[in-house]
Protein backbone atom coordinates (compact mmCIF):
# COMPACT_ATOMS: atom_id res chain seq x y z
CA UNK A 1 0.00 0.00 0.00
CA UNK A 2 1.40 3.36 -0.74
CA UNK A 3 1.41 5.43 2.34
CA UNK A 4 2.90 8.36 1.38
CA UNK A 5 0.84 11.26 2.30
CA UNK A 6 0.72 15.77 2.12
CA UNK A 7 1.12 17.07 5.71
CA UNK A 8 -1.46 19.18 6.78
CA UNK A 9 -0.09 22.89 6.22
CA UNK A 10 0.11 23.94 10.07
CA UNK A 11 4.07 24.01 10.45
CA UNK A 12 7.00 22.89 8.45
CA UNK A 13 5.60 22.08 4.61
CA UNK A 14 6.52 19.09 2.90
CA UNK A 15 7.30 15.66 4.02
CA UNK A 16 10.13 15.07 6.26
CA UNK A 17 11.68 11.95 7.24
CA UNK A 18 10.59 11.64 10.41
CA UNK A 19 7.15 11.05 8.23
CA UNK A 20 8.76 8.20 6.07
CA UNK A 21 10.22 7.23 9.54
CA UNK A 22 6.53 6.23 10.93
CA UNK A 23 5.48 5.30 7.06
CA UNK A 24 7.83 2.34 7.22
CA UNK A 25 6.73 1.13 10.73
CA UNK A 26 3.66 1.15 9.61
CA UNK A 27 4.69 -0.66 6.64
CA UNK A 28 6.33 -2.90 8.79
CA UNK A 29 3.17 -3.72 10.56
CA UNK A 30 4.71 -2.38 13.87
CA UNK A 31 1.64 -1.73 16.49
CA UNK A 32 3.53 0.26 18.94
CA UNK A 33 5.33 3.11 19.43
CA UNK A 34 6.49 3.14 22.77
CA UNK A 35 8.13 6.71 23.58
CA UNK A 36 10.12 7.74 25.93
CA UNK A 37 11.26 11.35 25.24
CA UNK A 38 12.73 14.75 24.81
CA UNK A 39 13.57 17.08 22.84
CA UNK A 40 14.80 15.25 20.27
CA UNK A 41 11.08 13.70 19.64
CA UNK A 42 9.58 17.15 17.92
CA UNK A 43 9.60 15.92 14.30
CA UNK A 44 8.41 11.98 15.28
CA UNK A 45 5.82 13.97 17.66
CA UNK A 46 4.56 16.56 14.58
CA UNK A 47 4.38 13.17 12.07
CA UNK A 48 2.42 10.93 14.59
CA UNK A 49 0.24 13.85 14.62
CA UNK A 50 -0.22 14.51 10.84
CA UNK A 51 -0.94 10.51 10.30
CA UNK A 52 -3.20 10.62 12.67
CA UNK A 53 -5.22 14.08 11.25
CA UNK A 54 -4.81 12.75 7.85
CA UNK A 55 -6.01 9.21 8.82
CA UNK A 56 -2.71 7.28 7.74
CA UNK A 57 -1.80 3.87 9.07
CA UNK A 58 0.74 4.12 12.15
CA UNK A 59 1.38 2.52 15.22
CA UNK A 60 -0.22 3.32 18.21
CA UNK A 61 1.95 5.79 19.88
CA UNK A 62 1.97 5.21 24.31
CA UNK A 63 4.08 7.58 26.04
CA UNK A 64 5.97 5.21 28.77
CA UNK A 65 7.40 6.95 31.19
CA UNK A 66 10.85 5.51 31.96
CA UNK A 67 12.88 3.34 29.52
CA UNK A 68 12.98 0.02 31.62
CA UNK A 69 9.25 -0.77 31.22
CA UNK A 70 9.62 0.65 27.93
CA UNK A 71 11.85 -2.43 26.43
CA UNK A 72 9.90 -5.10 28.71
CA UNK A 73 6.47 -3.76 27.18
CA UNK A 74 8.19 -4.22 23.42
CA UNK A 75 9.41 -7.64 25.22
CA UNK A 76 6.05 -8.87 26.89
CA UNK A 77 4.12 -7.92 23.78
CA UNK A 78 6.71 -10.30 21.38
CA UNK A 79 6.43 -13.20 23.70
CA UNK A 80 2.68 -13.36 23.49
CA UNK A 81 2.63 -12.24 19.43
CA UNK A 82 5.84 -12.92 17.71
CA UNK A 83 5.50 -9.35 16.54
CA UNK A 84 8.73 -6.65 17.08
CA UNK A 85 7.67 -3.73 18.30
CA UNK A 86 9.09 -0.42 18.58
CA UNK A 87 10.54 1.76 21.36
CA UNK A 88 12.00 5.28 21.11
CA UNK A 89 14.11 6.80 23.65
CA UNK A 90 15.89 10.12 24.20
CA UNK A 91 19.73 10.25 23.03
CA UNK A 92 22.38 8.48 24.60
CA UNK A 93 21.04 9.10 28.33
CA UNK A 94 17.78 7.15 27.17
CA UNK A 95 19.91 4.35 25.22
CA UNK A 96 21.84 4.19 28.85
CA UNK A 97 18.92 3.79 30.38
CA UNK A 98 17.89 0.77 28.30
CA UNK A 99 21.35 -1.68 28.05
CA UNK A 100 19.94 -3.78 31.29
CA UNK A 101 16.38 -4.71 29.71
CA UNK A 102 17.92 -4.57 25.88
CA UNK A 103 21.04 -7.25 26.62
CA UNK A 104 17.57 -8.89 28.58
CA UNK A 105 16.41 -9.00 24.96
CA UNK A 106 19.40 -10.47 23.04
CA UNK A 107 20.10 -12.79 25.65
CA UNK A 108 16.50 -14.32 24.71
CA UNK A 109 16.43 -13.90 21.54
CA UNK A 110 13.39 -11.25 21.10
CA UNK A 111 13.30 -8.93 18.48
CA UNK A 112 13.04 -5.32 19.33
CA UNK A 113 13.80 -2.13 17.15
CA UNK A 114 15.34 0.06 19.04
CA UNK A 115 14.88 3.94 18.05
CA UNK A 116 16.98 6.97 19.76
CA UNK A 117 17.29 10.42 19.06
CA UNK A 118 20.86 12.39 18.17
CA UNK A 119 22.01 16.01 19.26
CA UNK A 120 21.37 17.95 15.79
CA UNK A 121 24.89 16.93 13.60
CA UNK A 122 24.24 20.73 12.41
CA UNK A 123 24.59 24.05 14.52
CA UNK A 124 22.71 26.18 12.68
CA UNK A 125 21.14 27.34 9.40
CA UNK A 126 18.66 24.25 8.97
CA UNK A 127 15.57 22.82 10.66
CA UNK A 128 15.88 20.76 13.34
CA UNK A 129 19.37 22.35 14.55
CA UNK A 130 20.88 22.97 17.72
CA UNK A 131 18.67 25.81 19.53
CA UNK A 132 19.31 24.64 23.20
CA UNK A 133 22.01 24.18 25.92
CA UNK A 134 21.74 20.37 26.06
CA UNK A 135 22.70 20.02 22.28
CA UNK A 136 26.38 20.20 22.89
CA UNK A 137 27.01 18.36 25.91
CA UNK A 138 24.72 15.87 25.12
CA UNK A 139 26.90 14.50 22.14
CA UNK A 140 29.00 11.82 21.75
CA UNK A 141 31.47 10.24 19.31
CA UNK A 142 29.75 6.93 19.10
CA UNK A 143 26.38 6.52 20.77
CA UNK A 144 26.16 3.62 19.39
CA UNK A 145 29.41 2.23 20.92
CA UNK A 146 27.76 1.89 24.14
CA UNK A 147 24.95 -0.59 23.11
CA UNK A 148 26.48 -2.54 20.61
CA UNK A 149 27.20 -5.73 22.48
CA UNK A 150 23.54 -5.78 22.74
CA UNK A 151 21.70 -5.46 19.58
CA UNK A 152 22.23 -7.60 15.94
CA UNK A 153 22.67 -4.26 14.52
CA UNK A 154 23.24 -0.28 14.94
CA UNK A 155 23.13 2.38 12.58
CA UNK A 156 22.49 6.28 12.40
CA UNK A 157 20.74 7.65 9.98
CA UNK A 158 22.71 9.81 8.12
CA UNK A 159 19.58 11.22 5.35
CA UNK A 160 15.86 11.49 5.47
CA UNK A 161 15.18 9.50 2.33
CA UNK A 162 17.18 6.48 4.15
CA UNK A 163 14.76 6.74 7.05
CA UNK A 164 12.20 3.70 5.49
CA UNK A 165 15.19 1.67 3.97
CA UNK A 166 16.80 1.56 7.58
CA UNK A 167 14.03 0.43 9.25
CA UNK A 168 13.63 -2.37 6.84
CA UNK A 169 17.00 -3.13 7.10
CA UNK A 170 16.73 -2.95 10.83
CA UNK A 171 13.66 -4.94 10.85
CA UNK A 172 14.75 -7.70 8.71
CA UNK A 173 18.36 -8.05 10.56
CA UNK A 174 16.16 -8.10 14.02
CA UNK A 175 13.83 -10.94 12.66
CA UNK A 176 16.51 -13.29 11.28
CA UNK A 177 17.44 -16.34 12.82
CA UNK A 178 18.52 -15.83 16.00
CA UNK A 179 16.25 -12.98 16.00
CA UNK A 180 17.23 -9.89 18.86
CA UNK A 181 17.27 -6.13 18.94
CA UNK A 182 18.42 -3.47 16.66
CA UNK A 183 19.13 0.28 17.44
CA UNK A 184 18.73 2.97 15.30
CA UNK A 185 20.41 6.72 16.15
CA UNK A 186 18.27 9.36 14.26
CA UNK A 187 19.99 13.29 14.33
CA UNK A 188 16.83 15.46 15.00
CA UNK A 189 18.16 17.89 11.84
CA UNK A 190 18.53 14.60 9.73
CA UNK A 191 14.43 13.34 10.61
CA UNK A 192 13.43 17.00 10.04
CA UNK A 193 14.65 17.47 6.86
CA UNK A 194 12.42 16.92 3.30
CA UNK A 195 12.43 14.04 1.45
CA UNK A 196 9.83 13.05 -1.22
CA UNK A 197 10.71 9.20 -0.84
CA UNK A 198 7.78 6.55 -0.31
CA UNK A 199 8.39 3.56 2.14
CA UNK A 200 8.30 0.09 0.33
CA UNK A 201 6.58 -3.06 1.71
CA UNK A 202 8.58 -5.28 4.04
CA UNK A 203 11.31 -7.56 3.18
CA UNK A 204 10.92 -11.29 3.69
CA UNK A 205 12.56 -12.56 6.70
CA UNK A 206 15.09 -15.14 6.44
CA UNK A 207 13.82 -18.41 6.72
CA UNK A 208 14.80 -20.15 9.98
CA UNK A 209 17.50 -23.02 9.56
CA UNK A 210 16.07 -26.23 8.57
CA UNK A 211 17.91 -29.51 10.00
CA UNK A 212 20.52 -31.05 7.90
CA UNK A 213 19.00 -34.62 7.20
CA UNK A 214 22.58 -36.48 7.30
CA UNK A 215 23.03 -34.86 10.97
CA UNK A 216 18.97 -36.04 11.84
CA UNK A 217 19.60 -39.54 10.71
CA UNK A 218 22.95 -39.92 12.85
CA UNK A 219 21.26 -38.54 15.95
CA UNK A 220 18.21 -41.46 14.94
CA UNK A 221 20.51 -44.33 15.78
CA UNK A 222 22.41 -42.81 18.65
CA UNK A 223 18.98 -42.33 20.48
CA UNK A 224 17.99 -45.83 19.04
CA UNK A 225 21.41 -46.68 21.04
CA UNK A 226 21.14 -45.45 24.01
CA UNK A 227 19.97 -47.07 27.20
CA UNK A 228 19.38 -43.90 29.17
CA UNK A 229 18.56 -40.54 26.63
CA UNK A 230 17.67 -37.66 28.35
CA UNK A 231 16.32 -34.05 27.19
CA UNK A 232 17.64 -30.91 28.79
CA UNK A 233 15.78 -28.16 27.64
CA UNK A 234 15.98 -24.41 28.48
CA UNK A 235 14.08 -22.15 26.17
CA UNK A 236 12.69 -24.35 23.42
CA UNK A 237 9.09 -23.98 24.35
CA UNK A 238 8.29 -20.70 22.60
CA UNK A 239 6.03 -22.21 20.54
CA UNK A 240 3.22 -24.74 21.42
CA UNK A 241 4.36 -26.61 17.92
CA UNK A 242 7.58 -26.46 19.77
CA UNK A 243 6.20 -27.71 23.10
CA UNK A 244 4.01 -30.67 21.19
CA UNK A 245 6.94 -32.03 18.97
CA UNK A 246 9.03 -32.36 22.80
CA UNK A 247 6.38 -33.67 24.35
CA UNK A 248 5.43 -35.95 21.03
CA UNK A 249 9.29 -37.15 20.68
CA UNK A 250 9.50 -38.51 24.47
CA UNK A 251 6.43 -39.37 25.18
CA UNK A 252 6.85 -42.38 22.25
CA UNK A 253 10.58 -42.94 22.98
CA UNK A 254 10.27 -42.63 26.75
CA UNK A 255 12.92 -39.88 26.41
CA UNK A 256 12.69 -38.17 30.22
CA UNK A 257 13.16 -34.63 30.41
CA UNK A 258 14.43 -31.67 33.01
CA UNK A 259 13.96 -28.25 32.29
CA UNK A 260 16.98 -26.85 33.37
CA UNK A 261 16.61 -22.95 34.10
CA UNK A 262 13.42 -23.25 31.90
CA UNK A 263 12.27 -19.56 30.39
CA UNK A 264 9.45 -21.61 28.83
CA UNK A 265 7.22 -24.22 29.61
CA UNK A 266 9.17 -26.75 27.00
CA UNK A 267 7.08 -30.07 28.53
CA UNK A 268 3.35 -29.78 30.19
CA UNK A 269 3.84 -30.23 33.88
CA UNK A 270 2.18 -32.96 34.31
CA UNK A 271 3.67 -35.14 31.63
CA UNK A 272 5.24 -38.46 32.42
CA UNK A 273 8.35 -37.77 30.69
CA UNK A 274 8.53 -34.98 32.78
CA UNK A 275 11.44 -35.08 35.79
CA UNK A 276 11.13 -31.76 36.92
CA UNK A 277 13.96 -28.80 37.48
CA UNK A 278 17.11 -30.32 39.16
CA UNK A 279 19.90 -32.00 36.70
CA UNK A 280 20.93 -34.12 39.45
CA UNK A 281 21.42 -37.30 39.54
CA UNK A 282 20.00 -37.51 35.93
CA UNK A 283 22.87 -36.13 34.08
CA UNK A 284 25.22 -38.14 35.57
CA UNK A 285 23.46 -41.40 34.80
CA UNK A 286 22.78 -40.37 31.11
CA UNK A 287 24.41 -41.77 28.64
CA UNK A 288 23.07 -39.57 25.72
CA UNK A 289 22.31 -35.98 26.80
CA UNK A 290 20.04 -33.93 23.73
CA UNK A 291 20.23 -30.26 25.05
CA UNK A 292 17.39 -28.01 23.42
CA UNK A 293 18.38 -23.98 22.99
CA UNK A 294 20.05 -24.56 26.20
CA UNK A 295 22.81 -22.19 26.51
CA UNK A 296 24.02 -23.35 30.12
CA UNK A 297 23.16 -27.29 29.89
CA UNK A 298 24.81 -28.06 33.32
CA UNK A 299 27.14 -26.05 35.03
CA UNK A 300 30.78 -27.76 35.76
CA UNK A 301 31.29 -27.11 38.60
CA UNK A 302 27.88 -28.87 40.05
CA UNK A 303 27.22 -31.72 38.03
CA UNK A 304 28.62 -32.72 34.74
CA UNK A 305 27.50 -36.17 32.52
CA UNK A 306 29.52 -38.64 32.43
CA UNK A 307 32.55 -39.22 30.37
CA UNK A 308 31.25 -41.74 28.27
CA UNK A 309 27.87 -39.76 27.52
CA UNK A 310 27.53 -38.39 24.47
CA UNK A 311 26.36 -34.72 23.97
CA UNK A 312 24.10 -33.48 21.23
CA UNK A 313 22.79 -29.62 20.82
CA UNK A 314 20.14 -28.28 18.90
CA UNK A 315 19.15 -24.81 18.27
CA UNK A 316 18.91 -22.18 16.14
CA UNK A 317 22.31 -21.32 17.23
CA UNK A 318 23.54 -24.54 19.15
CA UNK A 319 26.92 -22.74 19.56
CA UNK A 320 25.55 -19.77 21.34
CA UNK A 321 28.45 -17.60 19.10
CA UNK A 322 28.12 -14.15 20.88
CA UNK A 323 29.11 -15.92 24.59
CA UNK A 324 32.65 -15.00 24.79
CA UNK A 325 33.63 -18.18 26.36
CA UNK A 326 31.13 -21.71 26.51
CA UNK A 327 33.07 -24.93 26.60
CA UNK A 328 30.43 -27.59 26.89
CA UNK A 329 31.24 -30.79 25.11
CA UNK A 330 29.24 -31.39 22.05
CA UNK A 331 29.36 -35.00 19.97
CA UNK A 332 26.79 -33.24 17.22
CA UNK A 333 25.36 -29.96 16.93
CA UNK A 334 22.39 -29.23 14.74
CA UNK A 335 21.02 -25.40 13.61
CA UNK A 336 17.45 -25.67 13.75
CA UNK A 337 15.02 -24.62 15.05
CA UNK A 338 13.20 -27.03 17.55
CA UNK A 339 9.75 -27.98 16.32
CA UNK A 340 11.40 -28.94 12.75
CA UNK A 341 14.37 -30.42 14.03
CA UNK A 342 12.59 -33.37 16.44
CA UNK A 343 9.90 -33.83 13.68
CA UNK A 344 12.49 -34.95 11.15
CA UNK A 345 14.28 -36.78 13.90
CA UNK A 346 10.88 -38.79 15.14
CA UNK A 347 10.00 -39.83 11.44
CA UNK A 348 14.10 -40.98 11.28
CA UNK A 349 13.68 -43.09 14.50
CA UNK A 350 11.35 -45.02 12.98
CA UNK A 351 14.15 -46.57 10.77
CA UNK A 352 15.63 -47.63 14.30
CA UNK A 353 13.51 -48.51 16.73
CA UNK A 354 9.59 -48.89 16.92
CA UNK A 355 8.05 -47.01 20.31
CA UNK A 356 6.66 -50.75 21.29
CA UNK A 357 9.95 -52.21 21.54
CA UNK A 358 9.87 -53.60 24.99
CA UNK A 359 13.08 -51.54 25.60
CA UNK A 360 11.20 -48.51 25.42
CA UNK A 361 7.85 -49.60 27.08
CA UNK A 362 10.36 -50.44 29.99
CA UNK A 363 11.67 -47.44 30.11
CA UNK A 364 8.35 -45.42 30.00
CA UNK A 365 7.29 -47.04 33.28
CA UNK A 366 10.22 -46.18 34.69
CA UNK A 367 10.36 -42.70 34.07
CA UNK A 368 6.74 -42.48 34.58
CA UNK A 369 6.76 -43.89 37.99
CA UNK A 370 9.72 -41.19 39.04
CA UNK A 371 7.53 -38.68 37.52
CA UNK A 372 4.75 -39.40 39.45
CA UNK A 373 6.75 -39.90 42.89
CA UNK A 374 8.31 -36.16 41.96
CA UNK A 375 4.90 -34.64 42.05
CA UNK A 376 3.84 -36.68 45.97
CA UNK A 377 6.83 -35.14 47.22
CA UNK A 378 6.21 -31.76 45.74
CA UNK A 379 2.46 -32.25 47.20
CA UNK A 380 3.82 -33.34 50.18
CA UNK A 381 5.88 -30.36 50.65
CA UNK A 382 3.11 -28.13 49.86
CA UNK A 383 0.65 -29.67 52.45
CA UNK A 384 3.87 -29.55 55.15
CA UNK A 385 4.86 -25.56 54.33
CA UNK A 386 1.12 -24.83 54.38
CA UNK A 387 1.34 -25.64 58.17
CA UNK A 388 4.28 -22.95 59.26
CA UNK A 389 4.28 -20.44 60.90
CA UNK A 390 6.26 -17.91 57.78
CA UNK A 391 5.59 -18.14 54.27
CA UNK A 392 7.82 -19.98 51.66
CA UNK A 393 8.36 -19.88 48.52
CA UNK A 394 7.02 -23.63 47.57
CA UNK A 395 3.67 -22.70 49.39
CA UNK A 396 3.35 -19.25 47.84
CA UNK A 397 3.59 -20.63 44.28
CA UNK A 398 0.73 -23.14 45.15
CA UNK A 399 -1.29 -20.45 46.22
CA UNK A 400 -1.24 -18.80 43.18
CA UNK A 401 -1.82 -22.03 41.29
CA UNK A 402 -5.11 -22.47 42.52
CA UNK A 403 -6.09 -19.46 42.59
CA UNK A 404 -5.44 -17.72 38.90
CA UNK A 405 -7.89 -18.72 36.26
CA UNK A 406 -6.99 -21.47 33.81
CA UNK A 407 -5.73 -18.79 30.78
CA UNK A 408 -3.52 -17.13 32.93
CA UNK A 409 0.46 -16.51 32.07
CA UNK A 410 2.73 -15.78 34.07
CA UNK A 411 5.84 -13.73 33.75
CA UNK A 412 8.32 -14.79 36.54
CA UNK A 413 11.48 -13.00 37.29
CA UNK A 414 12.59 -15.22 40.34
CA UNK A 415 10.97 -16.43 42.83
CA UNK A 416 7.66 -18.70 42.04
CA UNK A 417 8.70 -22.58 41.93
CA UNK A 418 7.34 -24.22 39.26
CA UNK A 419 7.55 -27.47 40.90
CA UNK A 420 4.31 -26.20 42.33
CA UNK A 421 3.13 -24.00 39.68
CA UNK A 422 2.11 -26.58 37.25
CA UNK A 423 1.53 -25.11 33.64
CA UNK A 424 0.70 -27.05 30.79
CA UNK A 425 1.10 -24.53 27.58
CA UNK A 426 3.69 -22.50 25.78
CA UNK A 427 2.51 -19.33 26.21
CA UNK A 428 1.12 -19.97 30.17
CA UNK A 429 5.11 -18.99 31.28
CA UNK A 430 7.78 -17.01 31.02
CA UNK A 431 11.01 -16.45 33.26
CA UNK A 432 13.08 -13.87 32.98
CA UNK A 433 16.11 -13.64 30.39
CA UNK A 434 19.82 -15.81 31.02
CA UNK A 435 21.15 -11.93 31.32
CA UNK A 436 19.82 -11.70 34.47
CA UNK A 437 18.94 -7.75 34.13
CA UNK A 438 16.45 -6.99 37.11
CA UNK A 439 13.16 -4.80 36.54
CA UNK A 440 11.73 -7.22 33.46
CA UNK A 441 8.80 -8.79 34.85
CA UNK A 442 6.23 -6.09 35.78
CA UNK A 443 6.66 -4.44 31.93
CA UNK A 444 6.64 -7.32 30.49
CA UNK A 445 3.54 -8.68 32.11
CA UNK A 446 2.20 -5.18 31.09
CA UNK A 447 3.09 -5.87 27.42
CA UNK A 448 1.20 -8.82 27.22
CA UNK A 449 -1.81 -7.49 28.52
CA UNK A 450 -1.61 -5.31 26.20
CA UNK A 451 -0.83 -7.52 23.20
CA UNK A 452 -3.40 -10.08 24.74
CA UNK A 453 -6.22 -8.00 26.70
CA UNK A 454 -8.27 -11.27 27.17
CA UNK A 455 -5.62 -12.89 28.47
CA UNK A 456 -5.27 -13.23 32.61
CA UNK A 457 -1.91 -12.03 33.38
CA UNK A 458 0.04 -12.43 36.51
CA UNK A 459 3.97 -10.83 37.54
CA UNK A 460 5.83 -12.68 40.08
CA UNK A 461 8.67 -10.90 40.86
CA UNK A 462 11.03 -10.20 44.01
CA UNK A 463 11.55 -7.00 46.50
CA UNK A 464 14.66 -6.38 44.45
CA UNK A 465 13.52 -6.80 41.27
CA UNK A 466 9.95 -4.58 41.79
CA UNK A 467 12.10 -1.81 42.83
CA UNK A 468 14.16 -2.05 39.64
CA UNK A 469 11.07 -2.54 37.70
CA UNK A 470 10.06 1.04 38.02
CA UNK A 471 6.82 0.31 40.01
CA UNK A 472 5.69 4.21 39.79
CA UNK A 473 5.61 3.89 36.04
CA UNK A 474 4.43 0.79 35.56
CA UNK A 475 1.35 1.49 37.61
CA UNK A 476 0.88 4.18 35.95
CA UNK A 477 0.93 2.72 32.79
CA UNK A 478 -1.62 -0.05 33.83
CA UNK A 479 -3.93 3.15 34.70
CA UNK A 480 -3.48 5.27 31.69
CA UNK A 481 -4.00 2.35 29.52
CA UNK A 482 -6.41 0.32 30.87
CA UNK A 483 -3.68 -2.79 31.44
CA UNK A 484 -4.97 -4.62 34.92
CA UNK A 485 -2.40 -7.46 36.04
CA UNK A 486 -1.79 -9.20 39.08
CA UNK A 487 1.40 -8.53 40.88
CA UNK A 488 2.54 -11.17 43.43
CA UNK A 489 5.99 -9.77 45.37
CA UNK A 490 7.90 -12.62 46.89
CA UNK A 491 9.35 -10.44 49.78
CA UNK A 492 11.89 -11.81 51.50
CA UNK A 493 13.74 -7.80 52.50
CA UNK A 494 16.80 -8.79 50.84
CA UNK A 495 18.82 -8.67 47.54
CA UNK A 496 18.91 -13.05 47.74
CA UNK A 497 21.10 -13.51 44.82
CA UNK A 498 23.70 -11.23 47.08
CA UNK A 499 23.36 -12.88 50.09
CA UNK A 500 22.97 -16.79 48.33
CA UNK A 501 26.05 -16.09 46.43
CA UNK A 502 28.38 -15.00 49.42
CA UNK A 503 27.65 -18.28 51.76
CA UNK A 504 28.16 -20.57 49.03
CA UNK A 505 31.73 -19.33 48.47
CA UNK A 506 32.64 -18.10 51.77
CA UNK A 507 29.92 -20.65 53.77
CA UNK A 508 32.23 -20.56 56.87
CA UNK A 509 33.47 -16.98 56.48
CA UNK A 510 32.85 -13.86 58.39
CA UNK A 511 29.90 -12.91 56.52
CA UNK A 512 28.69 -16.14 57.15
CA UNK A 513 28.92 -16.15 61.21
CA UNK A 514 28.12 -12.35 61.90
CA UNK A 515 26.18 -10.79 58.69
CA UNK A 516 25.14 -12.77 55.64
CA UNK A 517 22.55 -9.85 54.54
CA UNK A 518 25.66 -7.13 54.25
CA UNK A 519 25.02 -5.81 50.79
CA UNK A 520 22.12 -7.79 50.46
CA UNK A 521 19.54 -6.55 53.18
CA UNK A 522 16.78 -4.43 52.07
CA UNK A 523 15.22 -3.48 55.88
CA UNK A 524 13.41 -2.13 56.94
CA UNK A 525 11.20 -3.28 54.00
CA UNK A 526 8.96 -0.60 52.35
CA UNK A 527 4.80 -0.71 52.38
CA UNK A 528 5.01 -1.78 48.70
CA UNK A 529 1.02 -2.41 48.78
CA UNK A 530 0.89 1.27 48.53
CA UNK A 531 2.90 2.16 45.70
CA UNK A 532 0.47 0.67 43.56
CA UNK A 533 -2.56 2.38 45.59
CA UNK A 534 -1.16 5.76 44.10
CA UNK A 535 -3.08 4.87 40.88
CA UNK A 536 -5.96 3.36 41.47
CA UNK A 537 -4.80 -0.53 42.18
CA UNK A 538 -5.63 -2.65 45.03
CA UNK A 539 -2.44 -3.54 47.28
CA UNK A 540 -2.60 -5.97 49.93
CA UNK A 541 0.23 -7.21 52.87
CA UNK A 542 0.34 -10.94 53.84
CA UNK A 543 2.44 -12.27 56.32
CA UNK A 544 0.53 -15.71 57.16
CA UNK A 545 0.02 -18.65 55.18
CA UNK A 546 -3.26 -19.26 56.04
CA UNK A 547 -4.13 -16.04 54.80
CA UNK A 548 -2.92 -16.65 51.26
CA UNK A 549 -5.48 -18.36 49.70
CA UNK A 550 -8.48 -15.76 50.64
CA UNK A 551 -6.21 -12.95 49.75
CA UNK A 552 -4.99 -14.04 46.24
CA UNK A 553 -8.62 -14.96 45.26
CA UNK A 554 -9.70 -11.52 46.02
CA UNK A 555 -6.85 -10.34 44.08
CA UNK A 556 -8.04 -11.81 41.10
CA UNK A 557 -11.59 -10.29 41.46
CA UNK A 558 -10.27 -7.34 41.41
CA UNK A 559 -7.76 -7.56 38.00
CA UNK A 560 -10.65 -9.82 36.25
CA UNK A 561 -14.38 -8.55 37.50
CA UNK A 562 -13.07 -4.63 38.93
CA UNK A 563 -10.26 -4.38 35.81
CA UNK A 564 -8.08 -2.66 38.46
CA UNK A 565 -4.39 -4.12 38.99
CA UNK A 566 -3.57 -5.46 42.20
CA UNK A 567 -0.38 -5.76 44.06
CA UNK A 568 -0.26 -8.33 47.20
CA UNK A 569 3.42 -7.88 49.30
CA UNK A 570 3.89 -11.13 50.78
CA UNK A 571 6.44 -11.52 53.38
CA UNK A 572 8.12 -14.31 52.61
CA UNK A 573 11.36 -16.88 54.82
CA UNK A 574 13.77 -17.49 52.08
Amino acid sequence: MNTSHTPSPEGSTGKSGADLLIEALAAQKIDYFFGCGGSDFAPVVEALARAGKDGLPAPRPMVVPHETPAIALAHGAYLMTGRAQAVMVHVNVGTANTINVVFNAYRDNVPILLLAGRTPISETGCEGTRNGFIHWPQEMFDQGGMIRECVKWDYELRRADQAADAVSRGMELAMASPRGPVYLTLPRDVIAASTTRVAEPPRAAPIPPYPNPDAIARLAGMIASAQRPLIVAANAGRSQKAVDAIASLSGSYAIPVVSHFPRTISLPSSHPMHLGYTLTPHIQQADLILALECDVPWIPERARPAPDCRIVHIGEDPAFASYPMRSFRSDLSITAVVPDALAALEKALRDHISPDDGKIGERRDRVAKQSADLRATWAATEMRLSQEATIKPEWLSRCISDAIPENAVIFNEYPLRLEHCPRERADSYFLHSSAGGLGWGLGAALGAKLACPDRFVVSTVGDGSYIFANPTACHWLSAAYDLPVLTVIFNNKRFGAVRNATLDMYGQGEAARNNPDLLAGLEPSPDFEKVVEASGGFGVRVERPRDLPEVLKRAVEVVSRERRQAVVNVICDY
